[in-house]
């Protein structure tokens, strides 16, 4: 089957930091074909020389000097490998908690997630940890929509659990309990013992260490994923994740397509700044010039008469001539408060992770509290929320934003609230109040965009 037939597929992967999320994917990719065994050759004298051999598999995802320098994934690495069926992109998200922003980011882009979960002593408690990664995680993928879950017991290896069955299935337990807890239903998860560095069970069997252990490989778990619903009906929707400066081409945004087909020759606008358009000049797909691209598709673009500092990570693309995207001025919100030491009042304003968009968003009036599992209104104006209660809030950003309620476009209507750097609730979008469009105002923008393009030539 040739690529371009292959069904595309993102992939996130997750977990608590230093869980070997990095190091089992580049060697997946290795396995899979993804990349020559000279560039892995490459990276190990490199890390031989700083004292890091084990990091040799990591490095091809961490390519920031300064992550390979720490160790931990910074930003977000994309990354391609083929299978039979389908064309991977990996999303390597970081673990540690001053990346989580980038986390969601990936998060928020992904159809499968795959959680890796150190099995060695210590490790394991530290991620499942009220403070832990490995939870929050989780939790935030099942509210960005990633339903799909393969879940890794990595470091089978290590000399605290030597392919341990009872170590893996002691934690297959807990881990699938907490899954559960959220909203995963755990008889639909593979559960996989491995060894990234070593390569056991990522594409074969490890018959020799792991005879036990009747499953599928990672590389078969990943073969048997559903392949995601695609949107190509709707509007176009392309909420932002980058931008980059191009020398010979100029200013490309970066984002994936979340709905909609996005053509060369399209007039594109930017949401939720008014007026910023031009015509899509080029597109590009894994670094190949296509014409078009998909629901599903990492795409990027250059559009004539849009400059760097038009366009921003959380703003969205859409077709100018079809139902384009707007800024909100307030929207309603279905909240559930997951994890808050106090109580949540009216004018609380903690920041919304939404799609690529992380902003301040103040809790203008808590309309009604809610039931969690009935959804019947149990009081109306409440004085305030807390850990456990849903509720009904409108809101308010504090600065421009584009968000869509979750049943006209799920990936721009389901949110995080993250507050004293870490998840605090999880919500969707009912309704939105979007911002008029202001006549007049598109011409004077497209005459400021080309004075622009002039001052960085």
């Amino acid at each position: 089957m040739a690529s371009s037939e292959r069904t595309n597929v993102s992939l996130v992967v997750i977990g608590h930091v230093d869980s070997g999320k990095s190091t089992t994917m580049g060697h997946l990719i290795l396995d899979c074909g993804g990349v020559e065994p000279r560039v892995i050759d490459q990276f190990e004298t490199e890390a031989a020389r700083v004292g890091k051999q084990s990091f040799k598999y990591a490095w091809l995802l961490d390519n920031l000097k300064a992550e390979r320098e720490r160790g931990i994934t910074i930003d977000i690495s994309l990354w391609k490998f083929e299978t039979a069926k389908y064309l991977f992109t990996v999303v390597d998200t970081p673990g540690h908690r001053d990346f989580i922003k980038n986390m969601i980011t990936g998060c928020s882009q992904a159809d499968v997630a795959i959680l890796m979960v150190d099995a060695s002593q210590g490790s394991f408690e530290a991620g499942m940890s009220k403070s832990g990664q490995t939870r929050e995680h989780a939790l935030l993928a099942y509210t960005l929509g990633v339903k799909q879950m393969i879940v890794a017991i990595n470091k089978m290896d290590h000399g605290t659990v030597r392919y341990s069955e009872s170590r893996f299935l002691e934690l297959k337990s807990e881990v699938a309990a907490f899954l559960k807890s959220i909203g995963y239903k755990p008889m639909k998860i593979p559960f996989i013992p491995l060894s990234g560095w070593r390569g056991d069970n990522l594409t074969k069997r490890a018959t020799s260490t792991m005879p036990w252990y009747a499953g599928p490989t990672l590389h078969e778990a990943l073969e048997n994923v559903n392949p995601p619903r695609r949107h190509t009906d709707k509007p176009l929707r392309v909420p932002i994740q980058d931008v980059y400066k191009i020398g010979g081409v100029g200013t490309v945004p970066v984002g994936r397509v979340e709905s909609g087909i996005m053509k060369v020759g399209m007039h594109a606008t930017f949401a939720p700044t008014q007026g910023v358009k031009g015509e899509v000049q080029s597109l590009e797909v894994h670094h190949q010039q296509v014409d078009q691209a998909q629901p599903g598709d990492n795409v990027g673009f250059h559009v004539q008469n849009v400059g760097l500092r038009n366009v921003t990570r959380g703003d969205v693309a859409s077709d100018s001539t079809h139902d384009p995207a707007r800024g909100a001025v307030t929207f309603d919100a279905q909240v559930i408060v997951m994890n808050h030491p106090g109580k949540i009042s009216n004018g609380y304003a903690p920041v919304v992770d939404c799609h690529t968009a992380h902003v301040c968003c103040s809790f203008r009036q808590i309309k009604e509290k809610l039931d969690r599992k009935t959804g019947k209104v149990v009081e109306t104006n409440p004085d305030f929320v807390r850990t456990g209660d849903a509720c009904i809030v409108e809101m308010a950003p504090l600065k421009p934003l584009c968000v869509e309620t979750f049943a006209e476009y799920p990936p721009l209507g389901r949110f995080a609230i993250r507050d004293m750097r870490q998840t605090v609730a999880v919500g969707v979008i009912k309704s939105v109040v979007k911002e008029e469009v202001v006549e007049g105002e598109e011409e004077e923008e497209e005459d400021s965009d080309e004075e622009e393009e002039e001052e960085e030539e």
